[in-house]
C-alpha cells in the first residue's frame, strides 16, 4: 500500500492505492482505497476502512507514510485488537467496543483541533482587522487634525484680511466724503475769491487808467500855474502900492 502523486506543482494530493512493489510510483495499481490531501490543516484523509484492513490482513506492506495514515485512522489498532481476540485475551465484541471508543475519542480530538485552529484563525483575522481599524482611525484622526489645522490657519489668515477690509471701508467713506466736500467748498470759495479779486482789481485799474494820467496832471498843472501866478500878482500889487507912495513923497 502506498501513495500515488497527483495534482499540480506545489499543490500535490495523493491517491491511496494497493499496487505491485515493482510498478512505478504513479503507474499501474491494483485498487484505489482512498485519498490523502496534506494541504489542509489537519490533513484530509478519505480512507475505506474495511478495504484497508482486508489488504493489511492479506499481507500488504504499507510504506512509512501509509503506516502513519493507517495508524491515524485506527486500522492498525483494529489489527492489534483482532490479534488479542485470536489469542483469547478478550472477545470480539469487547474488541469492537474498544475500537469504537478509540475512534470516538480520536474524532473528538480531530474536531477539537479543527475548532482550535478555526478559533486561532478567526482570532488572527480579528486581530488583523482590529489593527487595521486602529490604523484607519489613527489615519482619520491625523487627517481630521490636519484639516482642522488648515481650516484654523485659513480662518486666521482670512480674519486679518476681513478686519483690514472692514477698517478700510469706513476710512475710505470718512476720508473721501469730507475731502470731496472740502474740495468742493474750497473750490467754491477759491472761485468766489478769484472773482472778487478780479472785480476789485479791474475797478481800480479802470479808475486809475481813466483819472490818473490825464485829469490829475491837468488838475495839478493849473494849480501850479495859479500858485506861480499868485506871487507875481502880489508882486505887481506891491509895486503898484509902492509907486504911489513914492509919487507922494516926491510931491
Amino acid at each position: 500500500m502506498r501513495l500515488a502523486r497527483h495534482g499540480r506543482k506545489r499543490y500535490a494530493y495523493y491517491h491511496i492505492v494497493v499496487a505491485d512493489s515493482r510498478a512505478p510510483r504513479d503507474g499501474r495499481y491494483i485498487e484505489r482505497i482512498g485519498t490523502y490531501n496534506p494541504n489542509t490543516n489537519p490533513a484530509t484523509i478519505d480512507l475505506d476502512f474495511d478495504k484497508a484492513y482486508d489488504w493489511l490482513v492479506k499481507g500488504a506492506q504499507p510504506t512509512d507514510t501509509m503506516k502513519a495514515i493507517l495508524s491515524y485512522k485506527g486500522v492498525l489498532y483494529k489489527k492489534h485488537l483482532m490479534g488479542g481476540v485470536k489469542k483469547g485475551a478478550f472477545s470480539e465484541e469487547e474488541a469492537e467496543r474498544k475500537l469504537e471508543k478509540w475512534l470516538t475519542e480520536k474524532e473528538a480530538q480531530i474536531q477539537a483541533k479543527r475548532e482550535r485552529l478555526a478559533g486561532e484563525e478567526s482570532a488572527a483575522v480579528k486581530k488583523q482587522l482590529d489593527a487595521e481599524a486602529k490604523l484607519r482611525e489613527a489615519k482619520e484622526a491625523e487627517i481630521a487634525a490636519r484639516n482642522a489645522k488648515l481650516a484654523a490657519e485659513a480662518k486666521a489668515a482670512a480674519a486679518p484680511a476681513e478686519e483690514e477690509v472692514a477698517e478700510e471701508a469706513p476710512a475710505e467713506e470718512v476720508t473721501e466724503t469730507p475731502v470731496a466736500e472740502e474740495k468742493t467748498e474750497a473750490s467754491v470759495e477759491e472761485k468766489a475769491a478769484e472773482v472778487a479779486k478780479e472785480v476789485t482789481e479791474e475797478a481800480p485799474v479802470a479808475e486809475e487808467k481813466v483819472e490818473t494820467p490825464a485829469e490829475e496832471k491837468a488838475a495839478e498843472e493849473p494849480v501850479a500855474e495859479k500858485a506861480e501866478e499868485a506871487p507875481a500878482a502880489e508882486e505887481k500889487t506891491a509895486e503898484s502900492e509902492e509907486a504911489p507912495k513914492e509919487k507922494g513923497a516926491e510931491s
